[in-house]
């Protein structure tokens, strides 16, 4: 039988606790399923690949990092998180910015397993195209991102609202996608290198320099 990857094991019990204490008693069942989704495929996916392509620590942390800010958001919904409301009357904003955030943070992690996943497979020799492609993929898929989003407006009518978490903005759909674009590049710009340190600990990859 093969030895369980003690740090898939961890993520599995701190994100099951995480789904507990969100789920509890969300603001909105439905919206929390949908918030909530990328978790529950996303571990099975990374169970599946343990074997073909373990990621490095720098990766499964971000990636776990991302799950709960997602359960966060589902247990509450974005404009409701209440560290979103601190922070807006912390800094005077017109809304609560915990959706920027998580947006933000929908660019800053994909990057970091899409550059991953490239440079590990030995898809892109060059390290500008290897950049220029890792923020195009995190800008296309926040695009899917807010396609389903207006899927689940049209589907669901007035009941998206929480999901949708547009507080009124007219643009929130063109800020949502600057701020994943804007978290892709910040993730490239500061942590190519300790990745890049990780991935050639790793000893499956070819490590690509500007």
């Amino acid at each position: 039988m093969a030895k369980p990857d003690r740090r898939l094991v961890i993520l599995g019990v701190a994100w099951s606790i995480g789904l507990a204490a969100s789920g509890w008693s969300p603001f909105d069942r439905a919206t929390w399923w949908m918030e909530v989704a990328p978790v529950l495929i996303a571990f099975p996916i990374l169970v599946a690949l343990r074997h073909r392509f373990a990621f490095t620590p720098l990766a499964l942390v971000l990636i776990a990092f991302h799950g709960f800010v997602l359960m966060l958001g589902g247990a509450y919904s974005y404009a409701r998180v209440p560290v979103g409301f601190m922070v807006q009357d912390w800094l005077h904003l017109a809304r609560n910015p915990y959706d920027r955030f998580g947006h933000l943070i929908q660019g800053f992690v994909p990057a970091i397993v899409l550059r991953e996943l490239l440079i590990r497979g030995r898809h892109i020799a060059s390290p500008r195209v290897l950049t220029i492609t890792v923020l195009a993929y995190c800008l296309a898929i926040s695009a899917l991102y807010e396609l389903i989003e207006f899927g689940a407006a049209v589907s669901l009518g007035e009941g998206a609202d929480a999901f949708l978490g547009t507080q009124g903005d007219p643009w929130d759909t063109q800020w949502d996608m600057l701020m994943c674009l804007v978290g892709a590049a910040l993730a490239v710009m500061l942590l190519s290198r300790p990745h890049d340190r990780q991935i050639a600990r790793a000893g499956d990859g070819q490590i690509v320099r500007p």
